[in-house]
Order: structure tokens, then C-alpha cells, then sequence
């Protein structure tokens, strides 16, 4: 009997192994995880492999991927929140569409497009892609800066902007009057539906979504109640859907609903784990989508659109920044997260052919030029993180004389940051002085504004230790916080300073032995003693005396410390790590029990001693 595998199954560990495959290869490429969905889609698609034809079906499905994100943003966005960026949305969010509709509408004209084509191409490639933005900007932490909140405005403008849009299709049109009233009285009939269907999810959600939770979570259930998330953003999304509304949108809403109520943490945990897959299976759709055929037919003219568009929204996005007056660190990266195409465009265009008001070979071109724009954003973002960026990295900052004059300090203190300034104020409320080199120009402004002198400096360079006097100083205190610098700052000083005594700060337990083995005595874990402090509290509230927790304590303190001294020759062998770690560990729960026993048993023979 000859048995198959299922369709559904075949589908599945295919989108399942390019991904498992290309992701982590694109991240350990420091490409990013979106490069890699892309790649994996291009693989297994009709110009790949062709292991996955019906691409269309696949898009649609993995959609509802951006429509979870936006549902997860709506919940950390409270309705109070939200209501305070509604002039960016309505502000900046129109400007943008309309600036960039403007432009690319224009520019197609004067290449002899007629105005209906020009006029929809523009609409089209003026919107963005919302799941690769936030994605990059969740990423990134950047939604909670102002300029994550400024693109998140103009992002979510878009979504309202796509239902005129879609709406003005059939009146390009060309056909009888008769057909255009028909036209209007559908639009205003589909107008009137939007508008119900919006007020009728507020007001559900002020009314009914609490209730209904609270009721599904007294069943105790927890897989009913991820059912209940699914089907409440599954049923919003269906809703829009009839009466043409963008279904994210209405995720987008009922989140905001949602973003008060005590189930807001649980829900977030919930639909987490849903919203990553689908995101990852709708890159995975994008790269099947790009149509190779039509690339390799009018390479040039698909090279000059892309390049066109991209370069006309950069423009007038930046100069949107500019008026924004976003950081001027930002806006190259905002510029590209905007200026890509969207997915929505792909339906704009749709419905635009269907209409007859492109052509189908045009509709198809531009489908295909935001498709490859959507791939060559994030190689560009890339780009930008490896190239422009780090030359903005001190733009606009104070500038920074390097030290120049011969210190004769001490002590030296290398890295002002939260270690460094503990260390050198102890120090100099003593009366010792101290040179200290700092190489993050915003950290020295701070300090010098609350009187602290700082150089600015890279310490790992050997000319400025000697000019910040190492060859006469007594200590070295290394408090910077990269790894790779701090090694290379001990073999300098041990290479040209060998009388300079060192005092580190190790980040983990294999920066203390990397320091160890360069013959650096003197090092301090940085949270081991905060963590003792945290212990000492954690014994005193469950009801062990001060004096008896600062024991308990100092006996773990010496225990540990002894124990990574055992340790550190064998450091590099694992199974030998690991054995002697066990070993310690039962040496000091033996010794702890034995004297929490001693305790008792004294405590019981003190009446009697009375």
C-alpha cells in the first residue's frame, strides 16, 4: 500500500527547514533575521527550487501575520497614548503620503505616463511596509523613541490612507455616468459600513471584551483562553474584511481596547509565539512573490523604478524628518524604513487592474519593484548600520580635545561609566587624585557638567597611557566596559608599564579568567557583591537576623572566591569545570546545613543554659 504525505504537511516542513536554515545563516552573516525569510522565500519558490507554486494563496494566509503585530502594538498603546499622537498621525502621516504620492506622481508624468497611471503608481508605492518597519524598530527598541514614534504614526496613517485609496480606483475608471453613480452610492454605502463596523468594535470592546475574558478566565484553561486571543483578532480581521477595511487596522484597535485590562500581559504571551511564525512565513511569501520573469525581461527599466521610487520617497522623507526635527542620527534610518514599498501596495495594484486602470503588465512591474524594494531594505539597512552610521556617531556632540598634557595622578582610571564613577568618587572624596580617560564624548559632557574632570581618550592606545602618566603611576583601574578592549589595554600595560598595578572590573565569569590569566590579581566581578547584598536581603525578610545573613554572606563570599581560584586552571576543560563545580557546590551545602544544625542545636540548649 503506497501512502503520501499530505499537502498541508509537505508545505510546512518545507517553509519550516528554509527558514531554520536560512535565518540563522543570515544572522551569523549579520544580516538580520528578515534577509534570511526573504532568502528562504526566493529559494523554495517558482524561480528557486519551485518546491512552493501557489505563492498568492500563501501571501494572503501570512498576512495575517502584520495584522498580530499590529494587534500586539495596540496593546501597549493606551487609548489616553494613542489620542496624544493623533496629530502626528493625521499631520505628519498625511504629509508623508501626500508628499510622496505628489512627487512620484509627478516625476511618472513627465516620463509620458498618463495621469490615471501616473496618479496610481504614485498612490501605490507611497505607502510602506508596515511588518518590515516595526519588526526592524521592535529590533532595534526604537518604538519607544521619537522617532519610532514618528514612523509608527506615519505607518499607521498609511492603514487608514489605503481605504480612499482603494475606494478612488473605480472612479479612474474609464465608464458611463450611469456606472459612476452606481459607483458612488456603493462607496457611500461601503463608507457608512466602515463607519459601524469601527464604533461597533470601540464600543464592544469598552463593553463586552472585559467581561467576556474574565469569564473565560475563571475556566482556568489556559489554552482556551489563547484560543479566545486568536478569535478575537480573527473575528475583528473579518470583519474589516467585509467592508473593506485594512484588517490590521481593526487589530490595531481592539489591542488599544485591550491595552488597559488586566489581561493585557497574559494576552502579549499568548499571541507572541503566532505573530513570530507568521511574520516569518509573510517574508517567506514576499520572496516567492518576486517575479524573476518580469526582472529578467526589463531588467533596466525594473532597475531604474526601483532605484527612482526609492530615491524620490528618500527625499521627501528626509526632508520630513528634517522639518520633524527628529535626531539627526535617526533619520537615515527612518528615511529607509519608510521609503521602502508596502505590502498593501501589492492590493492597491491588484485593484487597480482589476478596475482596467493599469494594465496588467504594468501592475505587474510595480508589484514586482516593491516586491525587490521590500528585499534590498533590509541589505540597505545593513548598509547603513556598517557605513553611515558610524559617522554620525558624534555628530553634533561637544567636541573633545584628546589629552595632551603630562598627568603625574596616581591612579589612573580608564571607563567613567556606572563602575568607573563609584571607583574614582571614592578616590577623590579622599583627596587622591586620579586621571580618568573616558571615549564616549556625551558621558564626558555629563561629567564635566557636574564638575568632574574626564579626558577624552581611547585607552588602548600606548601613546596616551604615557601621556596620562602610566610609566609614574601606581594604579591602573580598569573599569571600561567593551571586553575585547579591556585584554588589550592589560597586555599593553603589561607590555610597557610592568610596575602599574591593575585593579579590573570583569564583566562575567570568562572575562575573570582571560584577566586572570594575564596575571591580574585584583579583579572584581561587577554584580557579585550586589548580588550577596540582594541575598542578605532576601534571608532578613524571611526571617533570619542581620547579624546571621551578613554570616551567611561573608561565608558564600570566601567559599566562592576559593572556589574560582580551584577552578581557573581548568577553566578551558569542561568536563573537568563541571565536576569541580558540582563538588563545590555539595562541599558548601554540606558546610551550611552542618552549621544552620549547630545553630538549632545551640538555641535549643539556651533555656536550659538559663
Amino acid at each position: 500500500m503506497e501512502h503520501t504525505v499530505p499537502g498541508w504537511l509537505a508545505n510546512s516542513f518545507i517553509y519550516l527547514s528554509a527558514a531554520v536554515i536560512a535565518v540563522p545563516l543570515s544572522k551569523a552573516l549579520g544580516l538580520g533575521a528578515i534577509i534570511g525569510y526573504l532568502a528562504a522565500g526566493i529559494a523554495i519558490g517558482p524561480f528557486g527550487l519551485g518546491l512552493v507554486t501557489n505563492v498568492e494563496d500563501i501571501l494572503h494566509f501570512a498576512e495575517f501575520g502584520v495584522v498580530l503585530m499590529l494587534f500586539m502594538v495596540g496593546l501597549e498603546l493606551e487609548p489616553q497614548r494613542l489620542w496624544s499622537l493623533r496629530r502626528p498621525i493625521f499631520g505628519w502621516g498625511s504629509a508623508q503620503v501626500l508628499g510622496c504620492t505628489l512627487a512620484l506622481s509627478l516625476v511618472a508624468w513627465a516620463f509620458g505616463v498618463s495621469w490615471q497611471t501616473a496618479l496610481v503608481a504614485g498612490l501605490g508605492l507611497a505607502l510602506s511596509s508596515t511588518a518590515i518597519a516595526l519588526q526592524v524598530m521592535g529590533e532595534r527598541n526604537l518604538l519607544p523613541t521619537s522617532s519610532g514614534q514618528a514612523a509608527f504614526s506615519i505607518l499607521l496613517f498609511q492603514d487608514v490612507a489605503a481605504i480612499p485609496i482603494l475606494a478612488v480606483m473605480p472612479l479612474l475608471a474609464a465608464g458611463a455616468a450611469g456606472a459612476g453613480n452606481a459607483t458612488g452610492m456603493d462607496q457611500a454605502l461601503r463608507a457608512g459600513s466602515s463607519v459601524a463596523v469601527i464604533l461597533g468594535i470601540v464600543l464592544g470592546g469598552r463593553l463586552l471584551l472585559r467581561p467576556v475574558f474574565r469569564w473565560i478566565a475563571r475556566s482556568r484553561t489556559p489554552e482556551i483562553f489563547t484560543a479566545a486571543s486568536l478569535l478575537l483578532v480573527v473575528g475583528i480581521a473579518g470583519l474589516m474584511q467585509v467592508v473593506g477595511l485594512s484588517m490590521a487596522l481593526g487589530a490595531f484597535l481592539a489591542g488599544v481596547l485591550l491595552a488597559e485590562s488586566e489581561y493585557r500581559r497574559e494576552l502579549e504571551t499568548d499571541i507572541e509565539p503566532f505573530k513570530g511564525l507568521l511574520l516569518g512565513l509573510f517574508f517567506i511569501a514576499v520572496g516567492m512573490s518576486i517575479d524573476f520573469a518580469a526582472l529578467a525581461g526589463a531588467p533596466w527599466q525594473m532597475a531604474g523604478l526601483v532605484l527612482g521610487f526609492l530615491a524620490v520617497k528618500a527625499v521627501v522623507i528626509h526632508t520630513l524628518a528634517w522639518r520633524m526635527g527628529l535626531p539627526y542620527q535617526d533619520r537615515p534610518v527612518f528615511t529607509l524604513l519608510l521609503a521602502q514599498g508596502g505590502e498593501f501596495a501589492f492590493v492597491v495594484f491588484q485593484a487597480a487592474a482589476g478596475s482596467q486602470v493599469l494594465a496588467p503588465q504594468t501592475a505587474s512591474l510595480l508589484i514586482g519593484a516593491v516586491a525587490v524594494s521590500m528585499l534590498l531594505s533590509p541589505l540597505l539597512l545593513v548598509g547603513i548600520d556598517r557605513l553611515l552610521l558610524p559617522r554620525y556617531a558624534n555628530c553634533n556632540a561637544p567636541a573633545m580635545e584628546e589629552i595632551s598634557e603630562h598627568q603625574t595622578a596616581p591612579v589612573i582610571v580608564a571607563g567613567f561609566g556606572r563602575y568607573g564613577q563609584i571607583v574614582a568618587r571614592t578616590l577623590l572624596a579622599q583627596g587622591i587624585p586620579c586621571t580618568v580617560l573616558d571615549h564616549d564624548a556625551e558621558m564626558i559632557e555629563a561629567a564635566r557638567n557636574y564638575g568632574y574632570r574626564v579626558f577624552y581618550g581611547d585607552a588602548t592606545r600606548l601613546d596616551l597611557l604615557r601621556t596620562a602618566g602610566a610609566a609614574q603611576a601606581r594604579v591602573l583601574v580598569l573599569a571600561v566596559d567593551d571586553v575585547t578592549q579591556s585584554l588589550e589595554i592589560v597586555d599593553l600595560v603589561r607590555a610597557h608599564f610592568p610596575g602599574l598595578e591593575i585593579v579590573a572590573r570583569a564583566r562575567d565569569v570568562t572575562h575573570w579568567n582571560q584577566l586572570r590569566d594575564r596575571g591580574v590579581v585584583r579583579v572584581q566581578r561587577e554584580l557579585f557583591e550586589s548580588s550577596l547584598v540582594s541575598a542578605r536581603s532576601v534571608l532578613e525578610l524571611l526571617g533570619t537576623s542581620p547579624q546571621e545573613a551578613l554570616d551567611i554572606a561573608d561565608r558564600f563570599r570566601v567559599h566562592n572566591l576559593a572556589l574560582f581560584e580551584q577552578l581557573h586552571p581548568h577553566y578551558k576543560d569542561e568536563d573537568r569545570l563541571i565536576a569541580v563545580v558540582k563538588q563545590g557546590r555539595r562541599q558548601l551545602e554540606e558546610q551550611m546545613a552542618q552549621e544552620r544544625a549547630q545553630r538549632a542545636a545551640a538555641a535549643a540548649e539556651a533555656p536550659h543554659g538559663g
